[in-house]
């Protein structure tokens, strides 16, 4: 399958999540876990259930004869063939806000070449709540909704999201940053962040606790194709890490260089 094939696929996958959402969230009240996924959170009914409508496309793509290996935060690690290429899958990003009927939370659908983050080749995500679809293919730019989007070229700190899921670290270490923000957001999809901040709304986001690659890969393809910048804390690129089920690093991300080198000197210059 060409590029473009699997981000069809992955669009497949979301437009049968919109049509079923509002069915498996009412039956389940999204209040009782199952356990706990691959990726150590809770799992809810709503997990599992896209969790089985992915499994369910990619498995088509195995008979159609592709091999990669899969890397789900419910499922784990499985094998469709000995193919180098993997998916990342998030099968809802924010399941707490969409147990607790808050309308932000998504899926997040990555493809790529080979074990590590350079190799990025397909992101797609979908605010399944607004039906907000954000899509790109390396070298062929970032798009919502069928449109080119870009991040804005203004240097000003505006509105800097975040996610705190340990508040009582998280917090101190990006206050500083906060403090310089004209706004702060916290909507709870990592997923969802980054492609928000592709298409202009936001300036700058901001993750304190390590990351899993799942959890933010098609976004960073995103933002990248949308002329955005992603490193760690300490400026560093994420090319280099390895996808899989394990924490990676804190995430910075920005509309720009000229802003993410502001957003570094604020975090790194300001006592701990």
């Amino acid at each position: 399958m060409t590029n473009e094939q699997w981000l069809e696929l992955f669009k497949g996958i979301g437009r049968k999540m919109r049509d079923g959402l509002s069915v498996i969230l009412a039956r389940e009240g999204g209040m009782v876990p199952l356990g706990k996924g691959a990726g150590g959170d809770k799992t809810f009914p709503v997990d599992k259930w896209a969790e089985d409508i992915i499994l369910a496309a990619l498995e088509k793509a195995r008979w159609q004869g592709e091999s990669f290996t899969l890397i789900s935060e419910e499922l784990g690690i499985r094998k469709f063939g000995e193919g180098k290429k993997i998916v990342l899958v998030d099968p809802i990003d924010g399941s707490n806000n969409a147990k607790s009927g808050i309308p932000f939370f998504s899926t997040s659908l990555a493809l790529l070449n080979d074990e590590t983050l350079s190799t990025l080749a397909v992101g797609y995500v979908i605010n399944l709540a607004m039906g907000d679809e954000f899509w790109a293919v390396r070298a062929q730019g970032a798009y919502k909704n069928g449109k080119r989007i870009r991040t804005a070229a203004t240097q000003g700190i505006t509105i800097v999201a975040y996610e705190a899921s340990s508040p009582r670290t998280d917090l101190p270490r990006i206050m500083p940053l906060l403090g310089e923000a004209q706004r702060t957001r916290c909507f709870g999809s990592t997923a969802l962040d980054l492609s928000y901040l592709a298409s202009g709304a936001i300036s700058v986001f901001a993750a304190a606790t390590a990351s899993r690659a799942f959890d933010y890969a098609a976004g960073m393809l995103i933002l990248e194709e949308a002329d955005g910048v992603i490193t760690d804390f300490e400026g560093t690129s994420l090319d280099h890490l390895v996808a899989g089920l394990g924490r990676t690093v804190p995430l910075l991300a920005s509309k720009n260089d000229a802003t993410h080198a502001r957003a570094l000197n604020i975090l790194t210059s300001r006592p701990r």
